[in-house]
């Protein structure tokens, strides 16, 4: 099968990698230590003790909330469940222990309150650790084969000398919660997700990886479907379009399926890079795509130049959250900043945008709009879609009263009328 135009720079010079950080614990009497791994940029457990099925939620959860790791050595399935207890221990502290708060006077504060909620929340039940050898073999009573579903989280997003680092007998201690979201990235890998926007099934799916932003959403894909293109370039009989930060691809492919000649498709993940390739191979548009690794756009202009850029100018978290976050709006203002020298004359730029910031009160409609203007564009017209997700009906979601009045929007640019 053929694949896909990809184009990776190559290195000038070799990389340097530093140490990876290590735990170290004493079994049976004697010093030992692994390799700590955390996607999450999560920092080894200064103090790690064994446990096992004796352990019960209640001192799991005093040690954990302590800093402790814990590296089990009992039933894997019964680590499990401990972590779901611990997490109902989080979501229900007792009545005694609750301090009475007064409630956020703006929603930006109810958001930061909720972000630094669930950055405790995750490192709480992130010290429930598991070992794997080399191989990513977990010696544990019932413990699933997790091997390809960790060589295809870790192995994409990896530089070759970080791969051939590995090749040794050295373990791997990692927290449980991390790798239950690995295998449940794969399952998804596995059966991937229906996507309207891309026609009739069985041939509209797209398939995620690990840390790719999964498209479960369909507001932003129909948006896409449905505009109107703008027409070819004098003397073209198809049209070219680029897609800025393509993730999963699928954008890309929403565009080859309404009839665009061509699209060039840029990302500067690697794992955004090899999900989009293997999803064009999938759709069997691997011929019309130009996968391109490039931190914005490629060289040249196109009539057409989509971006669904995050959606929240915030500080991600770990690299995982960077499809989400954006810190200070920096891909929305270098993307609007570079667009119109991008754009063929007669072009139109679609940026698809979320009003979920403006109602968190992290950016306002005005600020938007004054970006737009001062970037030398106009706005052709705007198509409004309302959120569908379920956080919009939780009401006991912190962030609903945002959530409920969520709009996901394409604003359609261009440069000014001459």
């Amino acid at each position: 099968m053929p694949h896909s135009q990809t184009l990776y720079p190559n290195p000038l010079q070799p990389i340097t990698l530093p140490e990876p950080p290590r735990v170290h614990w004493v079994e049976s009497g004697q010093a030992r230590s692994a390799r700590w791994r955390s996607e999450r940029g999560s920092a080894a457990p200064k103090q790690v003790v064994l446990a096992d099925d004796s352990l019960t939620a209640d001192s799991a959860y005093r040690m954990a909330c302590a800093g402790t790791g814990m590296l089990w050595r009992g039933d894997f399935q019964n680590a499990r469940l401990l972590l779901q207890a611990m997490s109902r221990r989080i979501d229900q502290v007792p009545k005694r222990k609750r301090v009475k708060t007064p409630t956020p006077v703006s929603m930006v504060e109810a958001f930061h309150l909720h972000r630094q909620a669930q950055a405790q929340r995750a490192r709480t039940l992130g010290m429930v650790l598991i070992e794997m050898d080399a191989n990513h073999h977990i010696d544990l009573r019932r413990a699933p084969n997790v091997q390809t579903a960790c060589a295809q989280a870790w192995h994409a997003a990896e530089m070759p000398e970080q791969a051939s680092s590995e090749a040794t007998d050295d373990h791997t201690v990692l927290s449980l919660r991390e790798l239950l979201g690995i295998t449940s990235a794969a399952e998804w890998r596995r059966v991937g997700v229906e996507v309207m926007a891309l026609g009739v099934a069985p041939d509209n799916r797209i398939y995620p990886h690990y840390g790719v932003f999964s498209p479960v959403r369909g507001e932003y894909t129909g948006l896409v479907a449905s505009a109107h293109l703008p027409k070819p370039g004098k003397g073209q009989t198809s049209l070219t379009a680029f897609d800025i930060g393509t993730g999963s691809g699928v954008l890309a492919a929403v565009l080859i399926r309404r009839g665009v000649g061509h699209v060039v498709a840029t990302d500067s993940e690697p794992r955004a890079l090899a999900c989009a390739e293997d999803n064009f191979n999938r759709l069997g548009i691997q011929s019309q795509v130009t996968l391109l690794q490039a931190d914005l756009f490629p060289p040249g202009q196109a009539h057409l130049i989509v971006c669904n850029p995050p959606w929240l100018p915030a500080r991600p978290g770990s690299s995982l959250e960077r499809a989400v976050y954006d810190e200070g709006g920096r891909m929305l203002q270098e993307f609007l900043a570079g667009l119109r020298s991008h754009l063929a004359p007669g072009g139109e730029g679609w940026l698809i945008l979320s009003n979920l910031a403006e109602n968190l009160g992290l950016r306002s409609r005005s600020e938007l709009l004054t970006m737009i203007d001062a970037c030398g564009l106009r706005v052709i017209s705007r198509i409004d879609a309302k959120a569908q997700h379920p956080k919009t009906q939780d009401t006991t979601d912190a962030l609903h009263q945002a959530r409920s009045k969520e709009i996901t929007s394409l604003w359609r640019l261009a440069a000014p009328k001459p």
